[in-house]
């Protein structure tokens, strides 16, 4: 799966896709990747599904009729875990700055059944970096809302004292979706849709919901075998069952987009993580280097919300100390490399009967070294 050293590096990186793909690791892929300037590379490999006739997508490929189980830069993916950056960190950045919420201010100010020791010292800087005590998922099935979640969560044990380590829980994220649409007074996706209004129109097509007339055209995925809608695929319908619980909007995943889209958004953050102060509120770069700076929580490479660069993470080992960036279950990612003025998006439906997380996560690591001088 190691990409020929012979290849240019926008080369080797598609070849470790095409090879990912033959590996049954996932049927599609899509790719976008640049710098704060624009993008530098566009592509798209493979078809919607394993069972599909449809040749592979972009350059080389035979492109003359576009069908609809083709894969292309504007195909909407399943972005899974992407949402705690994309969606979520966003919108708590807004009300960080607009003063609504503090990053200091006790979890259980917002939530009543959040106390006791020793829940009653964990702030929302805690559930951003991962550090609340919560443990990843909840034991049981799904509850069938918001009520019924937040209970749970509120009233299970902590698995460790907060700050003592960082375990990444979609739990917190959950609870941060919910205090960050009740402390702005909107829902979480309303809010979201206000800060991309004036950022690059393609920003606008990262969504919570697909139309559905639309979501023939999304990279479907499978349900997972304790998931009551096991038995067909998932197109536009979000494949996080938590998510499926709250109606598609939730705190930690849920968005859907193309990786063009993605791209746009990425290319936002890196600008402003570079200084770039023309692009407003909340990607200023002093608020911007704050929410990527890595945790001081014992061993945790986590940020405000985004994972920084490690020798053994997914972005593999080329990138930068600055690089910051998130993973998702479905097969998706984003990297962001401030100091080479890079950004790198690859998203992928994994998550339709294809590879481990593990083999997800060689393939991150050998696309992005085959990259590294780009």
């Amino acid at each position: 799966m190691l990409p020929s050293a012979r290849l240019m590096p926008t080369g080797a990186a598609r070849q470790v896709l095409v090879d990912a793909i033959a590996s049954r690791v996932f049927p599609a892929a899509a790719v976008d990747v640049g710098g704060s300037a624009g993008p530098m590379w566009q592509d798209a490999v493979g078809s919607l599904t394993f069972d599909d006739a449809s040749p592979a997508s972009g350059p080389g490929a035979a492109e003359a009729v576009r069908t609809d189980r083709t894969v292309g830069v504007d195909t909407p993916f399943d972005l899974a875990s992407l949402t705690k950056v994309v969606a979520t960190t966003t919108v708590v950045m807004q009300l960080v700055h607009s003063g609504k919420l503090r990053l200091d201010e006790r979890v259980s100010r917002s939530f009543g059944e959040w106390r006791g020791r020793p829940r009653d010292e964990v702030t929302v800087r805690d559930m951003l970096e991962h550090a609340s005590g919560l443990a990843a998922r909840l034991v049981d099935q799904p509850p069938s809302g918001r009520r019924e979640f937040e209970h749970e969560i509120c009233e299970m044990p902590l698995e460790y004292e907060p700050r003592a380590r960082s375990v990444y829980s979609d739990l917190g994220f959950i609870l941060l979706g919910f205090l960050a649409s009740d402390r702005g007074g909107r829902t979480l996706d309303e809010q979201m849709a206000a800060v991309f209004a004036p950022l690059e129109p393609s920003i606008r097509s990262i969504t919570f919901t697909v139309p559905p007339p639309s979501r023939h055209l999304a990279a479907p995925t499978l349900p997972s075998p304790d998931d009551a809608r096991r038995g067909r695929a998932l197109a536009g319908e979000v494949h996080d069952t938590y998510a499926a619980a709250l109606g598609g909007v939730a705190g930690h995943a849920g968005l859907f987009g193309a990786a063009s889209a993605v791209g746009a958004f990425a290319r936002t953050v890196l600008r402003a993580a570079r200084g770039d102060g023309s692009i407003g509120p909340p990607f200023l770069p002093a608020l911007v280097r704050q929410f990527v700076q890595r945790s001081a929580v014992p061993g945790s490479s986590r940020a405000l919300g985004w994972d920084t660069m490690l020798a053994t993470s997914s972005c593999g080992t080329r990138m930068s100390p600055s690089a910051f960036g998130h993973v998702g279950f479905t097969g998706t990612s984003m990297w962001i490399d401030p100091d080479r003025d890079r950004y790198f998006v690859l998203l992928s439906n994994r998550a339709c009967g294809g590879g481990s997380l593990e083999t997800m996560r060689d393939v991150r690591r050998a696309f992005h070294d085959a990259l590294g001088e780009l």
